[in-house]
């Protein structure tokens, strides 16, 4: 069975006591270890990491790791303004958007460097912006993420402009008399060390043809492990290979290019959990399964419904005693048959009972590894469910409330 992480059982209890269930509860200490790890990405000519905040976009998390050190990736200006809100230099800030922000021109005039992701948008920025400089967004031709839904790289993909349309990149960017100085490309998430290799190197054959670029950033995720057995992707082998293959780019091109990379996952998934109140426990015969209901599912992570996602879910009694174990179903509080927290692997419309402490109506439930595109990413206010609350365990083990539970007029507040 799993276990749990960075809680005790009883910080647990106290944080459905303090703060009600369901809540979000992130760990400062595993944050901060995290932010050093990446850091230590091997480079062989500078490095810069920013994190995706997409991942997780709470203000509290943004300034740990602004101050450790990284910078912010993006996805939309309402980010970026969010980021600056939480105290980024608007210069840490680089906007890499499927949607050109309407308030482009304020936020590069602050200091916000953008990345250009198609022609249209290329061409927008030449014409507020000529004769300045910018990042371009590359789709490569291949990518790495799990499934369809998470691989942002390939032809499959309508993120970035397709390898194959340099000509017309550049004819916009002697028409706007643009300078290309950086380069992005995002192959999604993945752990195989030898893809990464083989998309930096078609990114690095690129950046060739791009002469006034210095810096090249790999984005995408790296792959963590949530369930016990899962392995983390190992940065340092994946580091090592793309430093040697930068190195070479120097020695034929001439450029010390600097790295940048962008994880979000890696950052936040394991540094996250969500303590639930189990409300209800059903069966549908011998034949059938025994349900576990919890007053969270949909509403604060989604990623089961989606992708049929595994997170690790620990039962902790309300009050210690002897417990057995049992197999069960866990399902949401959402009137919606999609609302299960044990699909099959990688497959949301099939069912895998787990072995869990036997259960009690008024015990907790803890969803592991729900630190990345939890909060960021769930079916916020579905049936009218508010939002839950944010809680960061502090390195001096106090736990902190980071972000209050909605209330239903806080809901219904823009109705008219």
């Amino acid at each position: 069975m799993e276990q749990l992480s960075f809680l005790t059982e009883e910080q647990v209890r106290t944080v459905a006591a303090r703060f009600g269930t369901p809540a979000y509860v992130y760990s400062q200490s595993v944050l901060e270890a995290q932010a050093r790890a990446v850091l230590s990405f091997p480079n062989a000519y500078g490095l810069t990491v920013r994190f995706a905040m997409k991942a997780l976009p709470s203000a509290a998390v943004i300034r740990i790791f602004s101050e450790a050190g990284l910078q912010v990736d993006a996805s939309s200006g309402f980010e970026a303004e969010r980021a600056i809100k939480a105290g980024v230099p608007a210069s840490h800030i680089q906007i890499t958007a499927q949607q050109l922000p309407s308030n482009l021109k304020e936020l590069v005039e602050q200091g916000v460097l953008f990345n250009a992701c198609s022609l249209h948008q290329l061409d927008t920025y030449g014409r507020l912006f000529p004769g300045t400089e910018l990042a371009i967004r590359v789709n490569p031709g291949l990518g790495s993420g799990h499934s369809n839904r998470t691989n942002v790289g390939g032809p499959s993909a309508g993120f970035g402009i397709w390898h194959e349309h340099l000509d017309e990149v550049e004819t916009t960017r002697r028409k706007h008399k643009l300078r290309l100085t950086r380069m992005h490309t995002h192959i999604g998430s993945g752990s195989d060390p030898e893809t990464w290799n083989r998309c930096a190197r078609m990114s690095l054959g690129i950046a060739a043809r791009l002469p006034d670029v210095t810096t090249l950033s790999l984005g995408g995720g790296f792959k963590v492990g949530r369930m016990k057995g899962e392995n983390d992707a190992d940065l340092r082998a994946i580091g090592q290979v793309i430093m040697r293959d930068f190195d070479e780019f120097h020695a034929t091109q001439g450029r010390k290019l600097h790295l940048e990379i962008e994880p979000g996952t890696y950052l936040v998934a394991n540094a996250g959990v969500i303590v639930c109140g189990i409300i209800d426990i059903v069966d549908t015969g011998e034949k059938g399964y025994t349900f576990l209901k919890v007053d969270s599912g949909m509403t604060e992570v989604v990623r089961p419904s989606m992708y049929g996602a595994q997170h690790p879910l620990v039962v902790v009694p309300a009050w210690e005693e002897p417990r057995g174990q049992r197999e069960y179903l866990v399902v949401g509080h959402c009137c919606e048959s999609g609302d299960v927290l044990t699909p099959a692997p990688g497959n949301p419309e099939g069912l895998a009972p787990r072995t869990l402490t036997e259960a009690r109506i008024g015990d907790f439930l803890v969803v592991g590894g729900a630190g990345a595109y939890c909060a960021a990413m769930s079916s916020k206010n579905y049936n009218s469910f508010p939002e839950a609350p944010e809680i960061l365990l502090t390195n001096t083990g106090e736990l902190k409330l980071i972000r209050q539970r909605q209330t239903l007029e806080q809901i219904i507040q823009n109705e008219v």
